[in-house]
């Protein structure tokens, strides 16, 4: 083999395997911070994983808010009006969180069903909801 032409070869696998090396790390890295979208129904059925970053949307089931008197714990159920998600979150919760609107949280389903949620979305106005929520509104809606 020509010097020159073996000299382009290393060169080319070279950089073959350092775009393949880096892709690989890029989407490693990727896998960890996923945050995928289930909706109450998807998540009853079982179809959601347990013990890894999640969100669930739907609205706050009416009379499901409980609020501990000694801490930030508040217990709520967000429903798509199929099933049911008990939530548990300890934190502040957004102004305009309320029983019976659209609501976004992102947290980790536990063994028994509970998701513990880190963060709670609430819509900003009377006219939004969240694409996510309002799709898996639509689907629990098309199945009943």
């Amino acid at each position: 083999m020509h010097p020159v032409r073996k000299q382009r070869l290393t060169v080319v696998l070279f950089i073959v395997i350092a775009t393949s090396i880096a892709a690989a790390l890029v989407f490693f890295a990727l896998r960890e911070n996923m945050n995928l979208f289930y909706p109450p129904a998807d998540i009853a059925e079982g179809k959601a994983p347990i013990g890894t970053n999640i969100r669930a949307g739907g609205m706050v089931k009416e009379g499901s808010v409980v609020k501990a008197g000694d801490s930030l714990k508040v217990d709520f159920v967000v429903t798509d009006y199929a099933a049911d998600l008990a939530v548990t979150y300890t934190g502040i919760l957004p102004d305009l969180f309320e029983e019976g609107q659209g609501v976004v949280v992102a947290g980790k389903l536990d063994a028994t069903g509970l998701f513990v949620a880190h963060e709670v979305l609430a819509k900003h106005d009377e006219n939004y909801m969240p694409p996510e929520v309002a799709d898996a509104i639509k689907q629990s809606e098309a199945k009943q």
